[in-house]
């Protein structure tokens, strides 16, 4: 499993989607994004489920929490079952988050990577996406990374997602995940 942490539009699902192209062994890629979407509309903006403010701010529910719960193991289970998983996520809550993430993955093989981006760039990303509300990217951009460990660090800042996958890649090469 490779889990990719970033704050938004930090490049994250361009990396995700380069990986798949670079690395030899077929990769799923998942992303926060595909639960969020997942979830029922009455979740998607309410105290219980996901709430994103006006200046950019994500506020999460009791019943997202439980969700995720699932989403996560439901992954790792996937890949105990042999599937090679890519995860872009944002760690909201920073080492909390990724602690969440161990105690789920157990003895599970895992390349932890840090995807970082300007947050002047990944504002200017943001605006151009359209799809997020504005703000996002520079309230993101330092938070998700505090207290996080990483095997590997990769900023977007000035360097292609390609290029990002392909050390990412020569990383995983260099160690058997499954």
């Amino acid at each position: 499993m490779i889990i990719l942490n970033g704050g938004s539009s930090s490049g994250k699902s361009g990396i995700a989607r380069s990986l798949q192209t670079v690395l030899t062994d077929p990769w799923l890629t998942f992303g926060i994004d595909t639960l969020v979407d997942a979830m029922p509309p009455s979740l998607r903006a309410s105290d219980e489920g996901i709430e994103f403010t006006s200046d950019g701010a994500v506020l999460l529910g009791a019943d997202f929490r439980l969700l995720e719960v699932a989403w996560i193991q439901g992954l790792v289970t996937m890949a105990r079952a042999g599937a090679r998983i890519v995860v872009d996520e944002v760690f909201l809550g920073g080492a909390e988050t990724q602690q969440r993430w161990l105690k789920a993955l157990d003895d599970l093989p895992v390349l932890w990577v840090g995807v970082r981006c300007d947050s002047a760039v990944a504002a200017g990303r943001e605006i151009a996406r359209g799809d997020r509300v504005r703000g996002m990217a520079a309230k993101q951009s330092d938070l998700v990374h505090e207290g996080v460990r990483y095997d590997l660090e990769v900023d977007t800042t000035r360097t292609e997602s390609i290029d990002c996958a392909r050390t990412i890649a020569a990383r995983v090469d260099g160690v058997r995940l499954r």
